[in-house]
């Protein structure tokens, strides 16, 4: 019997996606263990693993040796960061998180900081003759833009300092206001987040296309796949030019029926489980990579449309302080 143990880094409020991995080892018949970390106790997902450990903070200089202490000890095969902080950390220091016996599913450096930097995103997507809306950073403003316009932070993540702005008090105010900032014309059109599925030896397995209907702390709380060649075509040739691996999520928005590519997040999306609704387990494909099993994905574009996700909240109940329940889990 192969085991194969699973570290989901910065779990969250992951509880599907800790759901879903666990599905895929009872279809596959597979030995092993989900391993979750995050710097709350009180995170929903720890709750859900297997086995949990508390982690300092991605900038904290504790991180990689404690991170790399929980691969050793519970003897990680194969890792998923889930915040785009995480990211460009562990592709800096993939050589000695791996000489631990974990395979990172991460980008290289390169394409970690490409993802990271909206604006580096921009100048990377315009280079490679991608669509994508025009992108300012502060100086570069136009004096006299066309309102709305979109203000956001370079590194921004989960739409935090997000902020339409419709006249030059507000672009004053939120050029000051957030972080490093860029600036985009507002766009209206519907948004599409594509799950691109990649193996760990950087094959393209799956696109799946969603339209988000409505989000909530910058996730996805309703949803539906569509069906959209363009948009996939585009998705293979991104991700054949960032050389990646492992899962990545790349967004658009629709403007008079074209894309409008816009940002990519090298990990999975918070709107992973629809695409597995559709038809795509890639949770279970990466199992079986880690296995050495074969894996065989359908044709690109063969997942259902015409699905829809709509979520709700749901509870976990912890007696005590929740570090010592932890603790009493074994860790």
């Amino acid at each position: 019997m192969t085991t194969v143990n699973v570290l989901l880094i910065s779990v969250g409020r992951r509880v599907e996606l800790v759901r879903l991995f666990r599905q895929a080892y009872q279809e596959l018949g597979l030995e092993g263990r989900i391993v979750a970390v995050d710097v709350d106790p009180l995170a929903p997902a720890l709750q859900e693993a297997d086995s949990s450990h508390l982690v300092p903070r991605v900038d904290d200089p504790a991180f990689l040796p404690v991170l790399a202490e929980v691969c050793r000890r519970e003897q990680v095969h194969l890792a998923f960061p889930l915040i785009d902080p995480a990211i460009p950390v562990l592709a800096d220091h993939r050589s000695e998180l791996e000489a631990t016996g974990a395979r990172l599913a991460v980008v290289s450096s390169e394409t970690a900081e490409i993802a990271r930097d909206k604006w580096k995103t921009f100048e990377w997507l315009r280079g490679h003759g991608f669509p994508t809306p025009e992108t300012w950073r502060r100086d570069d403003v136009p004096m006299e833009p066309a309102f709305p316009l979109f203000v956001k932070p370079r590194r921004g993540s989960a739409g935090r300092q997000a902020f339409r702005v419709d006249d030059h008090p507000q672009l004053a105010f939120f050029l000051d206001y957030v972080d490093d900032p860029i600036v985009q014309p507002y766009l209206d059109g519907p948004e599409i987040t594509n799950d691109v599925i990649c193996g760990m030896n950087g094959e393209l397995w799956a696109v799946v296309s969603r339209r988000r209907i409505e989000v909530r702390w910058g996730e996805v709380h309703k949803g539906v796949t569509v069906d959209a060649p363009e948009i996939r075509d585009a998705c293979r040739a991104i991700a054949a030019g960032l050389e990646v691996v492992g899962p990545i999520t790349i967004q658009c928005l629709m403007q008079a029926g074209k894309p409008l590519f816009t940002e990519i997040n090298a990990r999975f999306a918070g709107g992973l489980p629809l695409g597995v609704a559709a038809g795509v387990p890639s949770p279970k494909w990466y199992l079986q990579q880690a296995a050495g099993l074969a894996v065989e994905p359908p044709p690109l574009g063969s997942y259902r449309a015409g699905v829809y996700l709509t979520r709700y909240d749901e509870s976990f109940f912890i007696d005590g302080d929740p570090r010592g329940s932890l603790a009493s889990r074994g860790l």
